[in-house]
């Protein structure tokens, strides 16, 4: 009886301290004007986000995602139903994100619900474009992949083309002005695949990112077409303009421009708003880089020289026996 005497203390003991610090948390979310209350102010959910993510992908790449052995006959409907319920989960996503910006967030208002339904159906509208451009990328990594047995490869395994994927989509909800939610969609592919690009970023059409992981593309940047990056690569930016009190001024291009059939190799940074890499350049790995370059050029680090000196390791060869039986 004692020891069970004991338990019923320590669990009450537990639950007190539990009961005190919901309290001491709840008390340090009304006074805290970064982690705002739960329910003052509506804003898009990371779970939801992801499910948009799945959803677009099977209505994007219909049979390679979500269902595999759809009839021909049963496309089309599958497809409404898909395009249906992912219209819905992104009108609600995008109102929570307006109304997370609105400065009416403590009023019942249909505006934001009404711009959401609008914002959704604009970008339903752009999924049929948005499968072309993604038909040319993954046409880029097979040209560009000697390593690529077939498309199929490529769209299910492929990181980044499952980053370009989420980067079409993000882009034109951003391009639409819809806030918070297209960053939302951008992060959470860069989990997935440790490539991190902006949505404010503009991409042109056959593009590739091999092997991917850490590649940074800022907000800012511009790309042409036909261009291709390996991993590490940075478009960064290499310095923020301030106004006269010292504050960021937010909207100004901070990221490089690179032209059409450009490479970047792996390492590579490229900063500065004012840099452009001309057509037909090459940018070889490492290279650290925050001038522009005129088209055709190919910009290299000169090879570092080498040291060999004896390690001190003794190699040991033992005797075996050649038998012959």
């Amino acid at each position: 009886m004692t020891d069970e005497s004991e338990q019923k203390r320590e669990q009450s003991a537990a639950a007190s301290a539990m009961k005190a610090l919901a309290r001491r948390l709840a008390e340090s979310n009304r006074d805290n004007n970064i982690f705002r209350p739960a329910g003052e102010r509506p804003r898009p959910q990371p779970e939801v986000a992801t499910e948009i993510i799945s959803l677009l992908r099977q209505i994007l790449f219909c049979g390679y995602a979500g269902k595999h052995d759809l009839a021909p006959e049963n496309v089309e409907p599958h497809l409404e139903e898909l395009s249906g319920k992912c219209f819905d989960l992104l009108a609600d996503q995008i109102a929570r994100a307006f109304r997370h910006d609105c400065s009416q967030a403590h009023k019942v208002c249909d505006q934001c619900r009404n711009r959401g339904e609008k914002e959704a159906l604009l970008l339903m509208s752009k999924l049929p474009d948005i499968r072309d451009r993604l038909e040319e990328d993954v046409r880029a990594a097979y040209d560009g992949d000697p390593a690529a047995k077939n498309y199929d490869e490529i769209l299910f395994s492929y990181p980044g083309f499952n980053a370009i994927t989420v980067h079409r989509v993000a882009h034109e909800l951003y391009m639409q002005g819809v806030p918070l939610l297209p960053r939302l969609l951008s992060e959470l592919a860069h989990s997935a695949t440790g490539i991190d690009i902006h949505p404010g970023a503009q991409i042109g059409k056959h593009f590739f990112i091999d092997h991917g992981t850490g590649v940074v593309i800022g907000e800012t940047a511009v790309i042409g077409d036909h261009v291709k990056i390996y991993q590490g690569a940075t478009l960064g930016a290499v310095s923020f303009p301030r106004d006269a009190c010292g504050a960021f001024i937010r909207g100004a291009k901070r990221h490089p421009t690179l032209e059409d059939h450009v490479t970047v190799y792996a390492g590579a940074t490229i900063l500065g708003g004012d840099t452009v890499i001309g057509e037909g350049s090459v940018i070889g790995g490492s290279v650290w880089l925050t001038q522009s370059v005129p088209p055709g050029t190919k910009v290299i680090i000169e090879s570092p020289r080498l040291r060999y000196k004896d390690s001190g390791f003794v190699v040991r060869r033992e005797y075996v026996p050649d038998f012959h039986i």
